[in-house]
C-alpha cells in the first residue's frame, strides 16, 4: 500500500467524534481548542488533523500540541464560515477529527533558526516545547502585524533560556523589529551560522525565507498550506507542482521546494482546481 494511503492502514483516516475540553482566546481573531483524541495526541510537530464542524465543513489544522495520551490542541483563526462557526463553539460541543496526517519537521544540527508568521507559530512552538534536544540552540523569529497578533508571545518569553533566543517583528513597530519577520531573518543569516531553518506561515514569507536560505547555503524545511479536502492524497485539491501537500508534505525540504519553481510563492489553486496568483 502506498504512503499516500497509509491513513487507511493506521486508522488515522477514520472519523472519530469527540468533545471540546477547552477553548481559549489568544488574540482578537484567534482561539485555541483542546479536544480528546488518542491518535492525534501522539502527533509530531508539522503534522495536521482534519476537524469536522457538524453541519458546516471539515477543515485542516496544524497541531499545536499533543500530550501523548488523549489531549490535542489546535489554533484557529476566524477567517471563514467553518472557522467562524468553530469560534462560536463552547466546551462540551461535539466535533469530528481525522488524523494525524502528513510528515513532520526533522531537527538536525546544533544551531536552529525557526521562523513563524501568524498562526504558523503552532507547529514550531510545538517543536520548541517538546522536540528540540537540549544541546540544540534555537533562535525563534516570531512575526505579526501588531504586538496583539504575536501569538503565544508570553509563552515564548517564558521558554527563553541559554538555548532559546527570541526575536520579534511587527509591521506597525509595536514590538520588536519594525517590518516583516524576513527582515531580522536576513540580518541573522548575515551575522550568524545556522545548521537548519524551519518555517511556517504565509507562503510569500516562506518563499522569501527560502531565497535567503538558498543564498546562505542553509537547509530549509517549510510547512506549506493548500486547499485540503481528503487529506490522504486522493482528491488532488492540494497539488503543488508534482507534489500533493497533504500526503507528500505538508513539510517540504529545500530540494523539493526547488522543484516547485514558478508555483511555490507564486500560485495556488481555488475550489475548482484553477491556478490563481498568491496575494
Amino acid at each position: 500500500m502506498s504512503g499516500r494511503l497509509s491513513g487507511y492502514r493506521t486508522g488515522a483516516n477514520r472519523l472519530r467524534t469527540t468533545g471540546l475540553v477547552d477553548v481559549e482566546r489568544v488574540s482578537p481573531t484567534v482561539k485555541t481548542f483542546r479536544l480528546k483524541d488518542s491518535k492525534c495526541a501522539n502527533a509530531k510537530p508539522g503534522q495536521f488533523l482534519m476537524l469536522w464542524i457538524p453541519g458546516v465543513d471539515e477543515i485542516p489544522l496544524s497541531i499545536l500540541d499533543g500530550d501523548g495520551r488523549q489531549g490535542v490542541s489546535v489554533v484557529v483563526k476566524n477567517v471563514g464560515e467553518a472557522s467562524s462557526s468553530l469560534h462560536n463553539a463552547k466546551v462540551g460541543d461535539i466535533v469530528g477529527v481525522r488524523g494525524p496526517f502528513g510528515n513532520h519537521f526533522t531537527v538536525s544540527g546544533r544551531r536552529l533558526l525557526c521562523v513563524a508568521g501568524g498562526t504558523g507559530v503552532a507547529p514550531l512552538l510545538f517543536l520548541a516545547r517538546r522536540f528540540v534536544p537540549r544541546e540544540v540552540s534555537v533562535t525563534f523569529v516570531l512575526g505579526g502585524r501588531t504586538r496583539e497578533e504575536l501569538l503565544f508571545l508570553a509563552e515564548l518569553e517564558r521558554l527563553k533560556s541559554k538555548t532559546l533566543h527570541l526575536v520579534t517583528s511587527t509591521e506597525d513597530g509595536s514590538c520588536g523589529v519594525l517590518g516583516l519577520c524576513t527582515k531580522p531573518v536576513e540580518r541573522l543569516l548575515a551575522e550568524e551560522d545556522f545548521d537548519l531553518i524551519l518555517g511556517c506561515g504565509p507562503e510569500l514569507m516562506l518563499f522569501r525565507v527560502f531565497e535567503l536560505a538558498e543564498k546562505h547555503g542553509v537547509p530549509f524545511q517549510a510547512s506549506l498550506e493548500r486547499l485540503m479536502r481528503c487529506a490522504i492524497g486522493l482528491c488532488g485539491s492540494c497539488v503543488l507542482g508534482k507534489y500533493r501537500v497533504c500526503a507528500d508534505g505538508p513539510v517540504f525540504a529545500s530540494g523539493q521546494l526547488r522543484e516547485m519553481e514558478g508555483e511555490f510563492g507564486f500560485a495556488k489553486r481555488d475550489f475548482s482546481g484553477r491556478k490563481i496568483p498568491l496575494g
